[in-house]
């Protein structure tokens, strides 16, 4: 059995206070962005525990009502102790994996992809566990949805606006997998989220988007 077949993972994904999350969704889902948020991150944590490769989910986040449903999806959680935006809040989660974990990879996931497959996800970390570091970019080939790091590597996430470039201009692995639409459809805006859909989402999502987009 190769190195990569044995190779399992901890999946470290971020979650802002809700209140604060995902704004430009804002002229949809009005009062429920919060419920939103939290529907992508339920649906994608529920897609990642399923996935064989991943042994466990480190869920950072400082917001209650997420922790909760989050860890009775069996995620561990950990506050956001940084508080210092998006790449701190991956690197504290992945120093937790790290320490508690040691012979695990470690991939950063963001936590809005509510179209994501299991097998998805299995195809892109089997190819990971060739890599030193990797990534994966999203639909619109501009950001970066997974970064991944074998086991002792060092940590060192680049997400947010143009970070498809910052990762490759760093060493970083770029993941040419076929067939994984759901894991590179992070959602931010309207369009997004009907792409969305249309590809599959999770019954959370589902429930809640048909509701809002029913009603615009």
């Amino acid at each position: 059995m190769t190195e990569s077949a044995l190779l399992t993972w901890t999946v470290v994904m971020p979650v802002k206070v809700l209140a604060h999350a995902k704004s430009r969704l804002a002229v949809l889902a009005g009062p429920r962005r919060p419920d939103l948020a939290l529907a992508f991150a339920s649906d994608t944590a529920t897609a990642v525990l399923a996935c064989p490769e991943v042994t466990r989910v480190v869920v950072v986040t400082s917001d209650l009502a997420a922790a909760r449903q989050l860890t009775a999806l069996g995620a561990v959680v950990v506050p956001d102790e940084p508080e210092d935006g998006l790449n701190a809040a991956l690197s504290h989660g992945a120093a937790v994996a790290s320490r508690r974990w040691p012979g695990s990879g470690v991939a950063a996931l963001a936590a809005d992809l509510p179209a994501l497959r299991p097998l998805e996800l299995s195809r892109a970390l089997r190819a990971a566990a060739t890599f030193p570091s990797s990534f994966v970019p999203d639909a619109a080939g501009i950001g970066t949805t997974m970064y991944a790091t074998a086991p002792g590597m060092g940590f060192r996430p680049m997400f947010g606006g143009a970070s498809r470039a910052r990762h490759a201009s760093g060493g970083v692995t770029e993941l040419t997998v076929d067939d994984i639409p759901g894991l590179r459809r992070d959602v931010d805006t309207p369009d997004d989220l009907r792409a969305a859909i249309a590809l599959g989402t999770g019954f959370r999502t589902t429930a809640l988007a048909g509701e809002l987009l029913a009603a615009s």
